[in-house]
Formats: C-alpha cells, sequence, structure tokens
C-alpha cells in the first residue's frame, strides 16, 4: 500500500547501512607500481650515466689532443729555431714514450736543462701546456719547480713523441696496437695511448690520441 512505500522510502533515507558506498582507493602506492617506478629512475639513470660518461671521454680527448699538438709544434719550433732536434740522438726516429726520455725531452723544449752542455742554449721556452694534478692531466715538476718529472695525459698514461733524428723527414710514430706509419714529410709528430693507457699489440687503437 502507499503507507508502506512511504515509510520504506523514510527509511532508506534515514538509514546510512542502506545506502550503495562509493569505492574509495587507498592512499600509496601499490607494489606493482612501485616496482615500475623504480625500473624507469634506473633506465634513466643509467642512460644520463652513459651520456655523462661519454661527454667526459670526449672532453679528456680534447685536452690530449691539445697537448699533442703542442708537443708536435714545440719540436717544429725548435728545429726553426736551433735547425736540429730537441734530442742529442742521431737515429732515424727517436720515440719519447717512457717517463725517463721524455722527461729528458720536456727540459729540453721547456727550457728547464741543468747539465753543462744544454740543446736548448737560450733556454727558450717552446712548450706551453698545463700543469697537472696527482700524476694526472700535465706537467709534473719537481717540489722546488726547477725541472719537470713526467707528462701525463688525462687518463695518467704517458705521451709518446716521434722525431726525425736522422732528418730524412720520415717518421714511425708507435702508438697502440703496434700500429707504426711511416709518416713522410714529418719531422714529428705525437700521440696518448688513450682511456687503455696501453701501447703496442696489447693496447686499443680505438682509444689512442695523435696529431696525424
Amino acid at each position: 500500500s502507499k503507507s508502506r512505500i512511504s515509510s520504506a522510502r523514510a527509511n532508506f533515507t534515514t538509514n546510512p547501512t542502506m545506502k550503495t558506498q562509493p569505492h574509495r582507493r587507498q592512499n600509496g602506492f601499490t607494489l606493482v607500481e612501485l616496482l615500475v617506478v623504480i625500473a624507469i629512475i634506473a633506465v634513466l639513470a643509467g642512460a644520463g650515466f652513459a651520456a655523462g660518461n661519454a661527454a667526459i671521454q670526449k672532453a679528456k680527448k680534447t685536452t690530449a689532443l691539445a697537448t699533442c699538438t703542442a708537443l708536435e709544434s714545440a719540436v717544429s719550433n725548435f728545429y726553426t729555431e736551433y735547425g736540429a732536434m730537441p734530442t742529442d740522438k742521431t737515429t732515424d726516429t727517436v720515440t719519447v714514450n717512457t717517463k725517463t726520455n721524455i722527461t729528458d725531452f720536456l727540459n729540453v723544449v721547456l727550457g728547464l736543462e741543468t747539465g753543462s752542455n744544454p740543446l736548448n742554449t737560450r733556454a727558450i721556452k717552446f712548450l706551453s701546456v698545463k700543469e697537472g694534478k696527482g700524476g694526472k692531466n700535465g706537467l709534473i715538476y719537481n717540489t722546488s719547480g726547477s725541472t719537470v718529472t713526467g707528462l701525463f695525459d688525462p687518463w695518467g698514461g704517458f705521451y709518446g713523441v716521434a722525431m726525425d733524428g736522422d732528418y730524412d723527414e720520415k717518421i714511425n710514430p708507435t702508438p697502440s696496437a703496434g700500429n707504426a706509419p711511416t709518416l713522410n714529410g714529418r719531422r714529428a709528430a705525437a700521440w696518448s695511448n688513450g682511456a687503455d693507457a696501453v701501447s703496442g699489440s696489447g693496447g686499443k687503437a680505438t682509444d689512442d690520441v695523435k696529431t696525424w
């Protein structure tokens, strides 16, 4: 009857348990959502690290090439000034790729020789490269700053310099992987063995930095 219908409507209105409650999502993320977010962050971080490392290696190669160019120019300028190579060797090529003999060469082109018969008699500074720190990325001087104890590339390895010791304008530089091309019409060439810092057949030719 009408009275029963009215009573039921009134009861539905006043009794909240009879209403359909809307579903509300709990606060926070589910485990699956958290794992997805973590995976995305890991991928982005990996991509950012790879890009950052590539940029760092490119900058190091640019620095190494600038130093190699400066080394080659130092030899050429020394020859222009004195009509001779900055070495007392007379072999076909003089390869300077160890700490000992590159130190002798560096002190010559920097005008820092200490012997009684210097090759650079006017003590002219032919080489201009930055000073390094911690055995990397530049010239390392002795404690008094009077002589050089080494020249290191950005990876901590040595530079190599090939010079035309017999003045036939042919040199054979020897960077990594045993690659020793004959360079004609050249009095000097310089290189770095790159990130692996390995010379000879055990090194990677692809990471070498060179002036030819």
